[in-house]
């Protein structure tokens, strides 16, 4: 369910426009180890599902990984959308992926309600999104650069939702059997100002509706690039991202499944 007081933390529009431009070697990269986590989870998984939503920004590589499983008969994309209203009609999908898309939502309690309502019983949601410590040591170069030399700091990097937030999100939306653990990666560049060329080539640049409409300044640029390089160089004198993938998968209530003890019972 929708909730109209919901702050707008993100430019919707900005990012879908963004996404929609991005480009490299990145992307496929992201896609290819997005969808061979996708078909390591699946395999654990002894169900076939007739009727799948894949909600991504880059849906095709991963409905080839969901048809290569052999468990999705049907498979419908649905591109990310500016609103956060998902238009799903109740109880019509038996399996849900959500890739890529949920660390910019607005309303993500909203959107996972949705998800779960649009489920059939025993129907299967997992979601992959940027979380945790993604950009860890970039958020606090910048941090640190704007304090330093302008005595402040303005929304830069957007917050991301924690793993220990996840099962919570499953269960208040009614998804039952809830299992969150983060695909966590150290990425190397030749200098932060390669990282953050990369972060805009990929779309990712910052989206947040508080973010300074000025251009930076090239004394605060060159400043987060000194202290990234000082903070988080390796041995080479190339610096480290962290990049963390959560990944989420829980189901709607049937009587078939199974449940857990009763406190005390063991």
């Amino acid at each position: 369910m929708l909730q109209p007081d919901i702050p707008k933390v993100f430019d919707r529009s900005l990012y879908l426009a963004r996404q929609a431009l991005a480009s490299g070697d990145g992307l496929k990269l992201i896609d290819l180890r997005i969808a061979e986590e996708l078909q390591d989870r699946l395999a654990l998984i002894n169900r076939n599902f007739d009727n799948c939503l894949l909600i991504a920004p880059r849906p095709e590589p991963i409905a080839m990984a969901l048809r290569a499983t052999g468990k999705c008969c049907s498979i419908s994309n649905m591109a990310p959308a500016a609103s956060d209203d998902l238009l799903l009609a109740t109880q019509s999908f038996n399996a849900i992926f959500s890739f890529l898309d949920l660390h910019a939502i607005n309303d993500v309690p909203g959107t996972v309600t949705q998800i779960a309502n649009a489920l059939k019983p025993d129907g299967l949601a997992m979601l992959a999104f940027f979380a945790g410590d993604s950009l860890r040591e970039l958020r606090e170069c910048w941090l640190s650069a704007e304090q330093e030399l302008t005595g402040g700091a303005s929304p830069r990097v957007a917050p991301m939702i924690d793993l220990r937030e996840t099962g919570g999100l499953l269960q208040r939306a009614g998804l039952a059997l809830p299992v969150a653990d983060v695909d966590r990666m150290s990425l190397h560049y030749a200098n932060a100002l390669a990282l953050m060329q990369e972060i805009k080539s990929l779309g990712y640049a910052n989206c947040l509706q508080g973010r300074k409409k000025n251009f930076t300044s090239q004394r605060l640029l060159l400043k987060a690039a000194e202290l990234y390089q000082h903070e988080f160089s390796n041995p080479d004198g190339r610096i480290t991202a962290t990049i963390e993938i959560a990944w989420a998968t829980a189901w709607k209530p049937h009587p078939s499944q199974q449940k857990p003890l009763q406190p005390g019972s063991a």
